[in-house]
């Protein structure tokens, strides 16, 4: 995707000798677009990227991208910021604002568990993955926390595995980005594995922890049917039983 700086950056290049002209038609063009681009931004649901916005205010990527740039800097100091996430812009609570933001908007104790951290690890290093293939890593059946990152959007299926069986894929959600500020998955953190060293996704779940999406607690994985499953193993935290269907 191409940023404000880099179209600024091909708009010079491909016009030096026109700069003065260009930069005052620009600047007209910011001082047009500039409301209808935060409205834009201020009632849209997900990221927006430079092209559709171009294509809703029928302006040029260029003129978007430089009202963009004002916009980012005339917000900076404020509780509403403007971001880049998810291949797009949109508007987000300052982080100096963070605390009392989530003392509005979420409810005490709410948190993803460690079961769900580590099954949305797996799904996001290596999507798109079937829910065998997320058991056989974690060891335990994952139904339930797979249906409940379905349900709160941040995993979805991705067709089906050509294997006997037709398995379903899964993979993570434009909303996954957004919940953890990352504009790609090129953005994740990267797993530092020597050879030979087994998986330990609890490693790579305490890289997110840290911006993860505040939710209700889930409950506690059954195991799978005829694992047998060391009494001695330590648990990573206290879960409440599943409840039955």
């Amino acid at each position: 995707m191409e940023t404000t700086q880099d179209l600024q950056e091909i708009t010079q290049a491909e016009h030096p000798q026109e700069q003065p002209q260009v930069t005052q038609e620009i600047d007209e063009a910011v001082e047009r677009l500039r409301c209808p681009v935060e409205a834009l931004l201020f009632i849209a649901s997900e990221s927006l990227t430079i092209k559709q916005i171009a294509k809703l205010t029928h302006a040029s990527e260029m003129e978007i991208a430089a009202t963009l740039q004002r916009v980012e800097a005339d917000y900076a100091d404020r509780g509403i910021v403007l971001r880049e996430v998810a291949g797009g812009y949109r508007f987000s609570s300052a982080p100096a604002a963070r605390d009392v933001v989530e003392a509005y908007l979420l409810p005490p104790k709410s948190s993803l568990s460690t079961p769900a951290l580590e099954t949305l690890a797996i799904v996001a290093y290596m999507q798109p993955v079937t829910k065998s293939e997320i058991e056989s890593i974690r060891g335990v059946a994952s139904d339930s926390v797979v249906s409940t990152l379905l349900d709160r959007n941040l995993v979805a299926e991705a067709g089906r595995k050509d294997v006997v069986g037709r398995p379903m894929l899964y993979k993570t959600t434009p909303e996954f980005l957004e919940s953890f500020g990352l504009r790609s998955l090129d953005d994740l953190p990267p797993m530092e594995l020597e050879a030979g060293q087994p998986l330990e996704l609890d490693l790579l779940t305490s890289n997110i922890t840290a911006n993860v999406p505040e939710q209700t607690e889930e409950t506690a994985d059954e195991p799978v049917a005829g694992e047998p499953v060391a009494e001695e193993m330590p648990q990573p935290q206290e879960e409440a039983p599943q409840e039955e269907a």
